[in-house]
């Protein structure tokens, strides 16, 4: 019998944010790869956990792929975690998955669920967002394609930016959507500096002009439905 491979999730900022079920697997697969493994071995010290890392990221060859597989075919049951959140979204563990599947389709891939920047900024949005569409990192093309998709159909828009681009894109918000487009930002989630700013995207933007440079990851939410335009008036952006 082959082993499995599990796809654990680990914090994005809080190390406490850690399940008690990832602490199992992490302890106890025979082979554990990270994407940052420096990153991994601070979270493996602050619960007193030894033991060896290999490293896997988006540059891995198919050779080391291949030596993942083999591992599995061999009955080893192997851990994959990422720089922070969970493996396959926005980082090279959907790769490394797709390969196992189609090499065999039998394996059993186990998601070890955890903290996700998406859901903890949706849990505090204050808004319906049942129904969302998730574009990962801010495109660079197509992206006036996208965002006018999902504005006709209503449709929440939810991305990650870096901290050099999120003035600019937020421009591009301004200027292609109008001033009232809504806007719920969250910048260094669970960590000690966290912020969330709320309001319309001149208000956000503001905000973010009225400070020191920004810094952190940023998520954000973006709302086109007119009849959140009073919420974004109404509502101060502040603080959370």
């Amino acid at each position: 019998m082959w082993g499995n491979l599990y796809i654990i999730a680990t914090p994005i900022g809080n190390l406490e944010d850690l399940t008690f079920r990832a602490l199992e697997i992490i302890r106890n697969v025979d082979l554990l790869y990270a994407e940052d493994t420096r990153r991994t071995i601070v979270l493996l010290k602050h619960y007193g956990i030894k033991r060896s890392i290999l490293s896997y990221y988006a540059h891995s060859s198919e050779k080391k792929k291949k030596q993942i597989l083999e591992n599995i075919l061999a009955g080893r049951n192997v851990g994959l975690v990422t720089e922070s959140g969970t493996p396959g979204v926005s980082d090279p563990g959907n790769e490394l998955i797709g390969y196992i599947l189609r090499a065999n389709s039998q394996i059993k891939v186990i998601p070890i669920p955890g903290a996700s920047a998406i859901t903890a900024l949706i849990s505090v949005a204050g808004w319906d967002l049942s129904k969302f569409l998730f574009i990962g990192f801010f495109p660079k093309k197509k992206k006036t394609k996208i965002f006018e998709l999902a504005r006709n159909f209503e449709i929440p828009i939810i991305f990650y930016e870096s901290p050099f681009r999120i003035i600019k894109t937020l421009e591009f918000i301004k200027l292609s959507f109008g001033s009232e487009t809504c806007i719920v930002l969250g910048r260094e989630l669970t960590k000690k500096f966290e912020e969330i700013i709320r309001g319309n995207v001149c208000e956000v933007l503001e905000r973010l002009n009225s400070g020191k440079r920004v810094k952190g990851e940023v998520t954000v939410i973006v709302k086109f439905s007119k009849s959140l335009v009073n919420f974004c008036n109404d509502s101060a952006a502040g603080r959370i």
